[in-house]
């Protein structure tokens, strides 16, 4: 069973950057998409970025196109999320997600393993 373990967040003036962490344990991450999704107090969880298993497509959000980078490093079971140009509306907790599927990667329901989640919060 691979368990998805994030680090990485914190606390981040606005305008800041915070790079994510996402370790596969138990396990690999084998050919499963990967990807960043976020929920806010009250809001439901939303897509951020995803990654396909070799790296080479990619998915955002529009809301965080040009300030956020997703990358992959296999040979560490690590994936990141590269966050730049922070605004106080990125504060959320951040979950990573893994699957197999080839399609809806913006979709929550298509991933099998999730994380626990680490908290982002951004100053104004």
């Amino acid at each position: 069973q691979v368990q998805l373990v994030e680090s990485g967040g914190g606390l981040v003036q606005a305008g800041g950057s915070l790079r994510l962490s996402c370790a596969a344990s138990g396990g690999t991450f084998g050919r499963n998409v990967v990807a960043w999704f976020r929920q806010a107090p009250g809001k439901e969880r939303a897509f951020v970025a995803a990654i396909s298993w070799g790296g080479g497509m990619t998915l955002y959000a529009d809301s965080v196109k040009g300030r956020f980078t997703i990358s992959r490093d296999n040979a560490k079971n690590t994936v990141y999320l590269q966050m730049n140009s922070l605004k106080p509306e990125d504060t959320a907790i951040y979950y990573c997600a893994a699957g197999l599927s080839d399609y809806s990667w913006s979709v929550p329901a298509v991933y099998d393993y999730w994380g626990q989640g680490t908290q982002v919060t951004v100053s104004s």
